[in-house]
């Protein structure tokens, strides 16, 4: 009895297993599952229902193709219904009678048992008339039907999205950036596994940009994590990484943040279409050095700093790898010769002609002091409140108020003894450091004093004294 069985599933196996290298396309598939062709009746049908639109008949049209859906949508003729429902949609465009176009559109859409090729194929149809309607109200009106048919269907959700672009651009152009951007966060594209993956960046830049312009700062950010950094290091998708880049710039300008501004611009000189041009790269790389100049003293600074000084690039700026030589030389930089050296070269920066001039300039000259401070805390224990002061070019008030900030963020360790006027940088021993400092150090004489006994003890044996 196994035996029957197992020879009878041998036998039935080649019978719905189809041939090697037989090449079946998808309209010969859904053709050979339809109950019935309708193709006879369509070419016989469709045409006469243009010939009734042609005459103004219209609705007389619709009758007609609407009883011929039916009929194809009960055959499960699928090839025969898209074509019925796209030549409805378009007889009614083609008529200028919008109303029943969107009519149309949700009845077809609505019909019982109707097929998720139907809808989309007829959306698509539909979709190619909006850019051709020069009445904006009727075109929203169009959208807004196209919009309702598509909604909370996955197998048109690229076209619900592409859709509500349009909307966007539409309510942009008129001025409304907040609902323009209300409308379009609607939209989560990144769970959209059909859409082509420059087209879904695309979309999440164009999210990013309206939040931007409506300043909405922390939506702005959260959008921005659903791009990753190795995503845009495909080279197809260079402009986009520049698009990103100059975004997160916009972003990170708003929060001062100027060492992930660095890192931005970094990202952007890093790009090979920009290395193809010298006007870019140049440009790109300016920023780089103003940037990581203008960053928080720190670890991350410090380590970015010395990278972006092994670029050999920098010699074509002359300028620009001065400037940041004097931030890497562990000596003091006086402002009023670094402001009268740097600040003309400085201005020719388009950043440099915004009202953030003062901000920058502000926050160079805190930079300069900071690096200043942290220089002279290496080669001084101990210093005078008025030097220090004639050093960094500031009062006795600054002077105490850019030590604190440095002292608060750990950047440099200094008390300050106020009726002395002495600043001291030397942070205060423990008892058991400075017995192990003393005992390290006898240990370390009493090893040269040995040394010394053993040279003598040789050159007395040399020479026989």
């Amino acid at each position: 009895m196994e035996d029957k069985m197992h020879i009878d599933e041998k036998e039935k196996k080649p019978e719905s297993s189809k041939p090697k290298g037989e090449a079946v396309n998808s309209e010969q598939i859904k053709r050979s599952k339809a109950k019935q062709d309708f193709s006879p009746q369509l070419e016989e049908k469709l045409p006469k229902a243009r010939q009734l639109a042609h005459e103004g008949k219209l609705h007389e049209a619709l009758e007609l193709l609407l009883a011929l859906e039916k009929q194809t949508r009960s055959g499960e003729d699928e090839l025969s219904t898209i074509k019925v429902a796209c030549t409805a949609v378009t007889l009614c465009f083609e008529a200028k009678d919008h109303q029943a176009l969107r009519d149309t559109l949700v009845h077809i859409s609505k019909r019982r048992g109707q097929t998720k090729d139907v809808i989309q194929k007829m959306v698509a149809e539909a979709m190619t008339f909006v850019d051709k309607i020069d009445d904006m109200p009727k075109k929203l009106e169009l959208i807004d039907t196209l919009r309702l048919i598509t909604e909370g269907k996955i197998f048109v959700e690229i076209e619900r999205a592409r859709l509500t672009r349009i909307l966007v651009g539409i309510k942009e152009s008129e001025g409304k950036i907040a609902e323009a951007a209300d409308i379009l966060q609607e939209v989560q594209v990144e769970t959209y596994g059909a859409m082509d993956p420059r087209e879904k960046i695309d979309f999440i830049l164009e999210q990013m940009r309206l939040c931007l312009a409506k300043s909405d700062y922390i939506r702005a950010q959260i959008i921005s994590r659903k791009v990753t950094a190795k995503a845009l290091e495909n080279t197809d998708f260079q402009d986009l990484k520049l698009r990103y880049y100059d975004l997160m710039v916009q972003f990170y300008a708003h929060e001062s943040d100027y060492l992930n501004i660095c890192r931005s611009f970094l990202a952007m000189y890093n790009t090979p279409s920009v290395q193809e041009s010298a006007e870019q790269w140049k440009a790109k790389l300016k920023y780089v050095v103003l940037y990581v100049v203008l960053s928080p003293r720190g670890t991350e600074q410090s380590d970015l700093l010395h990278r972006v000084n092994l670029d050999k690039k920098l010699l074509e700026i002359p300028e620009y790898q001065s400037l940041l030589n004097h931030f890497i030389q562990r000596t003091v930089v006086r402002w009023p010769l670094f402001e009268k050296s740097y600040l003309g070269e400085l201005d020719k920066l388009p950043v440099f002609k915004t009202s953030a001039r003062e901000s920058l300039l502000k926050d160079l000259h805190a930079r300069v002091v900071e690096h200043n401070i942290g220089v002279i805390a290496e080669y001084y224990e101990r210093i005078n409140t008025s030097r220090l002061s004639q050093l960094l070019d500031l009062s006795d008030g600054e002077t105490e108020q850019f030590i604190s900030k440095m002292v608060s963020s750990a950047s440099v360790y200094a008390k300050i003894d106020r009726p002395k006027g002495i600043v001291s940088f030397t942070k205060r021993k423990e008892p058991n450091e400075v017995l192990n400092n003393w005992s390290h150090d006898v240990v370390e004489l009493l090893g040269l004093l040995e040394k010394t006994c053993h040279l003598i003890h040789r050159e007395t044996m040399v020479h026989n004294l």
